[in-house]
C-alpha cells in the first residue's frame, strides 16, 4: 500500500451519524442571528467541501443542493442562491478529493482557497442579477478565512476517526 506523505495514521472509517451531525451543526451556526456582514466565514460551505474531500460517495452535490436550499429559505435569499454554491463546491471538492489529500494540511488550506472564493463569487453574482446592492469588496475576506479555518476543521472533524479501534491499557489512544 502506498502512504501519504508525512506517514499519516490509517483513520477509522466515519460514522454516518457524526458525518451528518456535523453538517448540521455548522448548518445551525450558520443560522445563528450574528447578522449577516460579508467577511463573516461560511461554516456550512466549509464543512460540505471538507466532506466531500473526505467521504465523496456518502456527500455529494445532492446533499449540497438540499443544504443549500435551507440556508436560503433562512436567509429570505433568492431560491437557489445558496443551492448553486454549495452544489459547486460540493463537484470540485469531489473533482480534486484525490489529490487534495496528498498534501499536508496548509497546503490544501491554500489549494481549497480558490473553491471558497468561486462559491463567494456565485452568490454575489446571483444577488446583482437578482437586483440585490453589491456587498462590498470585504465579501473577499470570507474564502480567507474559511481556508484559515481548514486545519482546524480537520484536526476536528477526523479526531473521531483516529481513536484506536479496541482501546486498552497498552495503547495511549
Amino acid at each position: 500500500m502506498i502512504m501519504r506523505p508525512g506517514h499519516q495514521q490509517l483513520l477509522l472509517p466515519v460514522n454516518p451519524f457524526f458525518l451528518w451531525a456535523s453538517l448540521i451543526v455548522a448548518l445551525l451556526l450558520n443560522m445563528v442571528p450574528l447578522g449577516r456582514a460579508a467577511w463573516l466565514p461560511d461554516l456550512l460551505a466549509l464543512a460540505i467541501v471538507f466532506w466531500s474531500v473526505h467521504q465523496p460517495a456518502r456527500i455529494g452535490i445532492g446533499a449540497a443542493f438540499v443544504f443549500g436550499l435551507l440556508m436560503d429559505v433562512h436567509q429570505t435569499a433568492l431560491l437557489g442562491q445558496h443551492a448553486l454554491s454549495y452544489t459547486t463546491l460540493g463537484f470540485f471538492a469531489i473533482m480534486v478529493h484525490r489529490r487534495l489529500l496528498w498534501y499536508p494540511l496548509v497546503s490544501q488550506a491554500l489549494q481549497v482557497l480558490p473553491l471558497f472564493a468561486i462559491s463567494h463569487v456565485i452568490e454575489v453574482a446571483i444577488r446583482l442579477v437578482g437586483g440585490g446592492i453589491f456587498p462590498g469588496w470585504q465579501f473577499l475576506i470570507a474564502p480567507v478565512i474559511e481556508a484559515t479555518l481548514w486545519p482546524l476543521a480537520s484536526l476536528l472533524l477526523l479526531a473521531p476517526q483516529r481513536r484506536a479501534p479496541e482501546p486498552d491499557a497498552n495503547r495511549p489512544l
